[in-house]
């Protein structure tokens, strides 16, 4: 039977919305990956190391994929929700983690149990930043370097006490590594951030503590500390002076935390591809590297088969390190 006039008119308005619906679709398929703005999750409250370089980096990378990064804050209990969220969210390229290495060494070296692997659930994508972690010490205590901290320690053994900015955190670890190396026991003292841990190392409460040098710089500016070692593997661009613990007579110690961004296991080639370019290009640009050193931090890009390097190397370090100084999850 031939259409009507109406019935082929209502036909034709019919395939025109469909096709309408249809458009964003194929546009989307005809543009690739990103067709959409991508979701960078940061599993850390707004402020702190993470968030910053997370959103310093996100305007670069955005204009580098053709989209806009939109920053989630998903903080909460050492970076394990953030983590987990990323873990389970869709393998399409469209949420990301920015993370320091707490969540894929230190967590795992704390936590029998977690709700993602530090390996299967993530496909790296690129370290972004070194966090650089300073030994620093009250300014009136006797002790300029790391050998009069030893040997100050061991005219005293059981007397000394170090901070970190918290129990089972980087500088936790870190601390506990550089004691192991250089052949001392500093009784551990925890606080809930750097703040109250800078108070009492100002105020004489604390001898001794171990930070980020982001956290370190006004007050070493300010002559109200001292820098005794700085702990990773080259010293800190802002405190050229400052030695490492390598340097120290230590040859061979780097312990620091971290930044890399990774997505969830099974990314599409073509999403990992552009997701990889785009951040080496970012990392690459002198604003953004400039930016992080004036951040305290140390621009420090490297590719994903370098991450996952890392990720294997650093694990069974941390689990050795958690079980050898009793270090447990708070």
């Amino acid at each position: 039977m031939t259409p009507t006039p109406n019935r082929r008119t209502a036909c034709a308005a019919l395939f025109a919305t469909a096709l309408g619906a249809l458009a964003p679709v194929l546009t989307a398929h005809a543009q690739g990956y990103p067709a959409k703005p991508v979701q960078l999750v940061v599993p850390f409250p707004p402020g702190g190391a993470v968030d910053i370089v997370g959103r310093l980096i996100s305007k670069k990378l955005g204009e580098q994929l053709g989209q806009p990064i939109v920053i989630e804050n998903k903080g909460g209990a050492g970076t394990i929700v953030g983590a987990s969220y990323v873990a389970n969210a869709a393998a399409d390229g469209y949420t990301l983690l920015i993370s320091s290495g707490s969540t894929f060494t230190v967590n795992p070296a704390l936590h029998a149990k977690l709700p993602y692997d530090p390996v299967k659930s993530y496909e790296p994508i690129g370290m972004v930043a070194r966090v650089p972690l300073i030994l620093l010490a009250n300014r009136d205590v006797p002790v300029n370097d790391l050998k009069q901290l030893i040997a100050g320690v061991q005219a005293r053994p059981g007397t000394y006490v170090y901070g970190s900015f918290g129990s089972g955190t980087t500088g936790h670890f870190a601390a506990e590594l550089v004691w192991s190396a250089i052949g001392v026991k500093l009784m551990h003292v925890p606080y809930k951030g750097s703040a109250p841990a800078m108070s009492d190392l100002m105020g004489g409460q604390i001898p001794f503590t171990i930070d980020t040098v982001a956290a370190a710089l006004p007050q070493l500016k300010s002559g109200k500390i001292k820098a005794i070692a700085v702990t990773g593997g080259t010293r800190a661009t802002q405190l050229p002076d400052v030695p490492t613990v390598a340097e120290s007579g230590f040859a061979g110690f780097a312990a620091d935390s971290w930044l890399a961004v990774v997505a969830p296991r099974g990314l599409p080639s073509e999403a990992k591809a552009r997701l990889q370019k785009a951040l080496a290009d970012t990392m690459a640009d002198a604003e953004i590297r400039s930016k992080l050193i004036s951040s305290g931090l140390e621009p420090a890009y490297e590719p994903a088969d370098a991450v996952a390097r890392r990720i294997d190397e650093e694990l069974p370090r941390m689990r050795a390190v958690a079980q050898s100084a009793n270090i447990r999850a708070e």
